[in-house]
């Protein structure tokens, strides 16, 4: 299997950046700041002025107050990411082409800062997956990042909470920050369950480019 281009998104080149990945083939990077502007900002009217086409298209003012309902939840979906610390969110898209006939498969990826207590970042690395219940198929791996623990959950919806009554797996990678008093956690969550390995390989895959300093300014 051939290797596929590597694109450098002007992201890289952000002063307050504090660490660097690279996005596998078939994710979308969703914008927070552009979903989630301050009202009477700049970039609340860039929101409005992309959603109008859309609005404009409805066929009856009840799609056209669905599609509003619908962003509206989606914003507070993320903003609630976002309180705990979450920096980045993006959705894959792949096509499942084994068995019958191909289907989409969907995948969010997340990723989020917890601060840690001041420890070697191995011991925290171990901590993380060793201190919660229900964490499955934990390993421990040497990323050239640092140290870091893999571990997958599986959660069912909520009943009556409207959602498709389908598991949830969501596979974990703990990096800890070289500062020793925070880490970051890759989280790829996904209603397939049976493609787990798969999803498994593509946080794997993640991961093992993660830096935390500018591997271009290390180049230069």
């Amino acid at each position: 299997m051939k290797s596929g281009a590597i694109v450098i998104h002007e992201s890289v080149k952000d002063p307050f950046a504090e660490l660097w990945f690279a996005e596998p083939a078939g994710f979308t990077a969703l914008p927070l700041d552009a979903l989630l502007p301050e009202p009477g900002t700049g970039a609340a009217k860039g929101l409005r002025a992309a959603v109008a086409p859309i609005l404009d298209r409805a066929g009856s003012e009840t799609a056209r107050q669905e599609f509003i309902a619908q962003i509206a939840s989606g914003q507070r979906l993320l903003a609630a990411l976002r309180e705990f610390g979450t920096v980045h969110c993006s959705v894959g898209l792949h096509r499942d082409d084994i068995g019958g006939r191909p289907r989409p498969l969907l995948s969010f990826l997340t990723i989020t800062w917890h601060a840690t207590a001041a420890a070697p970042r191995a011991a925290t690395a171990a901590r993380a997956v060793t201190a919660s219940v229900g964490r499955s198929r934990i390993e421990y791996v040497d990323l050239p990042s640092g140290p870091a623990t893999l571990s997958e959950t599986t959660l069912g919806p909520t009943p009556g909470s409207g959602l498709p009554q389908l598991p949830l797996l969501q596979v974990h990678a703990h990096l800890p920050h070289p500062d020793c008093k925070r880490m970051a956690v890759f989280t790829l969550s996904t209603a397939v369950p049976a493609r787990r390995d798969e999803y498994r390989a593509i946080l794997r895959q993640v991961v093992e480019t993660v830096r935390f300093a500018d591997p271009l300014a290390a180049e230069a």
